[in-house]
């Protein structure tokens, strides 16, 4: 069986999923004729947007996410102030955040840096005021905690207007406008993630 692989602007609101017990918008209200068997690979949640990949190959997160090399994401996002240069000091070089009841995660060391304008131009849920400061800011990562860039920025006293992947690896999100969904092959797919189908 051959396999498909898809590439997700995935917009504000909407769930990485295509079933759920709850009234939400799901990646089956997308006029798309995915075919079945088809699941996201490594989410967002409702409330973050941007690149997400789905698959039928269900061999593709334990090959991306559970493997002995870590793969790079970058995120742009929109923090409700101007960033100091001991903030970004501080994501670079990681940060603490509460994973439980007693235990505390510190983030791997990783890249950010200010983006004026971001890549991402598309329009998005918070509208920005010119009375309001903001700075966008770029995020490699190459771990994912639950809500990682969300409680990192929370941890240096800046809160995340705004989440949008913008890559995984050599996957970008380009010029695919919001709800847009592109095929794209097996060889591009697994060459561009830097990882092999065995």
């Amino acid at each position: 069986m051959e396999h498909q692989y898809f590439l997700l602007n995935k917009p504000y609101g909407m769930v990485s999923q295509f079933k759920s017990s709850h009234n939400v918008c799901l990646l089956g209200n997308l006029a798309f004729p995915f075919p079945e068997g088809t699941h996201a690979i490594g989410r967002l949640d409702h409330h973050s947007e941007g690149l997400l990949i789905l698959t039928t190959n269900k061999k593709v997160t334990r090959l991306l996410f559970q493997g002995p090399i870590p793969h790079t994401r970058v995120y742009h996002v929109l923090v409700n102030n101007i960033v100091s240069e001991i903030q970004l000091n501080q994501l670079r070089n990681g940060v603490q955040f509460k994973v439980g009841a007693d235990l505390y995660h510190t983030t791997s060391p990783c890249e950010v840096a200010i983006v004026n304008p971001p890549l991402v131009q598309f329009p998005g849920d918070y509208l920005l005021s010119e009375r309001v400061p903001h700075t966008w800011l770029s995020i490699e990562l190459t771990e994912g905690k639950f809500h990682q860039v969300r409680k990192m920025l929370t941890a240096v006293q800046l809160k995340c207007k705004r989440l949008v992947r913008v890559s995984i690896e050599d996957l970008h999100l380009g010029n695919l406008a919001p709800r847009q969904i592109i095929e794209i092959p097996e060889s591009q797919f697994f060459a561009s993630l830097k990882i092999a189908d065995y």
